[in-house]
């Protein structure tokens, strides 16, 4: 069987980029020949449309939007919209196929989708956004459903937000659908637990992990870059659950403590000021700091690309969970993995959120509601299970979890492929 180590192509954008590494390291494990690369290496469907906003004082400005179905081979397209001024084309590509592979490698029956538009929430009222959202909704209609690609919250967008397209989306349908997507207010058929689920999802895999390793972590200590939706609330569950967070970070600066956070005052402090600067229970330090602190367990939980060959030789923690989507670089992986840390993929660790918005898509195809309990239970299985199969392939394969974690969800994907065949 022919193989290929090039990739079918190469992009400028590094998370693409990335994105690329990764799937063509799998497909060089897998032995697969260059038609099936190229097949997993480009998106099935997607959309670029003008997003024309009228602002509150009756100007009109022009946003890009973007839709990518990379791959529905097991399932509709699944993914969230983002809402962040550096949206484009290529970033919202790689999200996809990212999607793709960790709706696989938890065995959802999903594919993977991603949207999102070119704008900063921050400088615009809440009228505006909705605005844009159901224009941006409007303008992608055909594509989207839910048997077809099912949104749901991403950077800069909320259960706000997905309760505007659900309401634009059904009123085009002529009758309500909340299944449209997910990560919706409760009032509307969301799902207990959904607002929490990628952060209590990085909780169960990172203790896994430690688990694995003969360790408890309970009593580790735990630095969190990135305090926003994910990070904040991880942060919160490890301190809760025993651990001792003693950094964490946000775009405006970073806090140390190493004594231990006060999460829960922390908490009040970020929802009063909207920073973690200030906080007076703890030391101020740069942001950098927090990715090479001196800890058992670090979580990057902001944007990707921000362990990279400049800073990966002087990470300390042992373990690197990945809350972001593509917060190591292919370089930094490679250094990280000599230095000894243990490093839980973003495909994987992050990968409770997408767990927990299936629950709401069947909670909501089924009109019937699960309670918190049966959610966590579910979740927690779900998540420690998965990283119980991904850490033993790696061991009876001598991988690395990340090629692991691909080479599983790459090979679902493609026996998918391989099973429906090629029409015509």
């Amino acid at each position: 069987m022919m193989t290929t180590t090039s990739r079918p192509f190469r992009s400028d954008n590094p998370a693409l980029d990335n994105a690329l590494g990764q799937l063509a390291g799998a497909v060089q494990i897998l032995g697969y020949h260059e038609g099936i690369h190229e097949t997993l290496a480009t998106p099935r469907r997607e959309v670029n449309v003008a997003v024309p906003l009228r602002r509150d004082d009756g100007h009109v400005q022009v946003f890009r939007g973007h839709r990518v179905q990379h791959n529905v081979s097991r399932g509709p397209g699944k993914g969230g919209l983002r809402f962040h001024p550096s949206v484009d084309i290529d970033e919202v590509r790689a999200l996809a196929m990212l999607m793709t592979w960790k709706c696989a490698v938890v065995d959802l029956p999903y594919g993977g989708a991603k949207g999102g538009v070119d704008i900063d929430p921050a400088e615009h009222s809440p009228a505006e956004l909705e605005r844009v959202t159901r224009r941006y909704t409007s303008e992608i209609l055909p594509m989207i459903g839910p048997e077809q690609d099912i949104m749901a919250p991403d950077m800069g967008t909320g259960e706000r937000e997905m309760a505007w397209v659900m309401d634009t989306y059904s009123v085009s349908m002529g009758h309500t659908i909340p299944a449209v997507v997910t990560g919706k207010p409760l009032a509307i058929g969301g799902s207990r637990g959904r607002g929490t689920a990628t952060a209590r999802g990085i909780f169960h895999v990172a203790d896994a992990a430690l688990t694995h390793a003969g360790e408890r972590l309970k009593g580790s200590r735990v630095a969190v870059q990135g305090f926003g939706k994910v990070g904040a609330n991880a942060a919160k569950i490890f301190s809760d659950e025993g651990a001792i967070v003693t950094h964490v970070s946000d775009a405006f600066g970073a806090v140390r403590n190493d004594d231990g956070l006060d999460v829960d005052a922390l908490l009040a402090h970020v929802a009063a000021t909207g920073s973690v600067v200030g906080f007076e229970r703890g030391d101020a330090v740069d942001g950098s700091a927090v990715l090479v602190a001196d800890v058992d367990v670090l979580v990057p939980a902001a944007i990707d690309s921000v362990l990279t060959v400049d800073n990966a030789h002087d990470v300390r923690a042992r373990f690197v969970v990945e809350g972001a989507n593509g917060p190591t670089t292919q370089e930094a992986d490679t250094i990280l993995g000599k230095n000894g840390v243990t490093i839980v993929p973003d495909i994987l660790a992050n990968a409770g959120g997408v767990i927990v918005s299936y629950f709401e898509w069947v909670q909501a195809n089924q009109t019937y509601w699960w309670t918190d309990a049966e959610i966590e239970d579910r979740l927690a299985g779900r998540m420690r299970s998965a990283y119980a199969e991904v850490a033993h392939h790696a061991h009876d394969h001598d991988l690395t979890l990340r090629d692991a974690a691909l080479v599983i969800g790459v090979q679902r994907v493609a026996d998918a492929h391989r099973l429906r065949g090629l029409y015509p």
